[in-house]
């Protein structure tokens, strides 16, 4: 009499011990054990992959916006052709009473060559008042080193209080290395549009001293940007009191375009507005864009190994043909024998996920650390500033975006079992054991 089976409900213990023990093939089948750790470290290397390249490229992104957000606000407000601004003070307290609007800084910008006895190289200065300069948080860190205040007392730290007296300027820190200077010492910046003579327009040439040295992060601000007082760089650029712009800072960036209307109206008419999103539009679509592509790029390491788990499973199934017929002869529906290679193959998916899942978080946790490793063993910078515009490696983690790239793992592990598990439960038993 033949015996039949004791528990013939979905996802029995029968179906799941029979499903982790074709997962443990015996010697003769070590070709498809092989197949199967193959789909195992595709899986979770692509997931490892895929978590560490969109937390690298959402650290790029969120990093360079800050930096350029930091260095030159929301959104600016200028005359057509460049013109001063001579009644900005009105337009600053006009422009500062809308809402979500935080701040107002007068500006005036212009372009220079930087002179000293090892280089001359070009630049941009900003002009800024004192109080206007501490609330740029990009200049006014951590980093900052000036000599506007007593260096000897240790629990003083670096301030720009003074700096509109000072008389002297604040460079950044790549552009203090490219000219060897540090605070206390001299540059000649040079101005093309500069007083008229009888030979024609001669250039502008003053000599500043250094009196801070700031660390943006971001080496494309680091090396060409030079502060200078508001009222210096009024009569350096010879403006007679105007500005050449305002930056607003506003509470969210990104709802920039909703305010616009109500700025407009404050600032009057006439004026120009330019967003952020406008200044640099060109390069964030491209990051998305470069962003998307290498999302697709890296999920085919994924594909392949969903394939890999189909080309297993088919082989298991041929193999273990016989068994599956003995089984249903003992009362195994088709439906349970579909459901047992269904377990084997998405316990694959599944611990090959989990895995990919920790190991991406934990590189993506250590990228910088990573980095600094891989250049002190190979003596070469893998992230050179000069051509990544950042100091340091970033990396943040998106929980919304690593459950999808979960969620998406799964669901093609999960369609990649449905074939093998399929022609498993078509298997005639009596065709199965006719040569047996």
């Amino acid at each position: 009499m033949t015996q039949s089976l004791p528990d013939t409900k979905p996802f029995a213990s029968f179906e799941w011990m029979l499903a982790l023990r074709y997962l443990r093939p015996r010697r003769k089948e070590g070709f498809i054990s092989v197949i199967s750790l193959f789909s195992f470290l595709g899986i979770m290397l692509g997931v490892a992959t895929l978590i560490v390249v969109m937390s690298i490229f959402n650290g790029f992104h969120q990093e360079l916006l800050s930096k350029v957000l930091g260095f030159s606000g929301h959104a600016t407000i200028y005359q057509p052709q460049l013109n001063p601004l001579n009644d900005y003070e009105a337009i600053r307290k006009r422009v500062e009473q809308v809402p979500d609007v935080v701040h107002v800084l007068a500006l005036v910008e212009g372009q220079v060559m930087v002179s000293s006895i090892k280089n001359a190289t070009g630049a941009i200065v900003r002009g800024m008042g004192e109080e206007d300069m501490m609330k740029v948080s990009a200049v006014n860190n951590s980093s900052l080193r000036t000599a506007m205040k007593n260096p000897t007392v240790l629990d003083e730290k670096p301030s720009l209080e003074g700096f509109d007296k000072s008389g002297g300027v604040a460079i950044g820190e790549r552009m203090a290395w490219k000219h060897q200077l540090g605070l206390g010492d001299s540059i000649t910046l040079i101005a093309p549009n500069g007083p008229e003579t009888v030979i024609g327009q001669t250039p502008r040439i003053r000599d500043y001293t250094i009196v801070a040295i700031f660390k943006m992060g971001m080496s494309e601000y680091d090396e060409n940007v030079v502060y200078m007082p508001l009222e210096e760089a009024k009569d350096f650029f010879d403006l007679q009191g105007g500005v050449t712009a305002l930056e607003l800072n506003v509470s969210n960036p990104d709802n920039i375009r909703s305010d616009l209307a109500s700025i407009r109206v404050a600032a009057g008419d006439g004026l120009m507005i330019q967003t952020w999103q406008d200044r640099n539009q060109a390069f964030f679509t491209a990051l998305t864009v470069e962003r998307n592509m290498l999302f697709l790029i890296v999920a085919m390491i994924v594909l392949v190994a969903a394939l890999n788990i189909i080309s297993g499973l088919t082989m298991l199934v041929k193999d273990k043909s016989r068994d599956i017929a003995i089984l249903r002869t003992m009362g195994a529906t088709s439906a349970a024998m579909q459901r047992v290679f269904f377990l084997t193959g998405a316990a694959v998916g599944v611990t090959g996920t989990i895995a990919g899942l920790l190991l991406g978080l934990l590189i993506a946790a250590n990228a910088e650390n990573i980095r600094k490793g891989i250049q002190l063993i190979s003596g070469v910078d893998a992230f050179n500033a000069e051509l990544y515009y950042l100091a340091q490696l970033p990396a943040r983690i998106e929980p919304v975006q690593v459950t999808a790239i979960v969620l998406l793992t799964l669901l093609l592990t999960f369609l990649a079992t449905l074939f093998p598990s399929w022609r498993a439960a078509k298997l005639d038993p009596v065709e199965a054991l006719r040569y047996e």
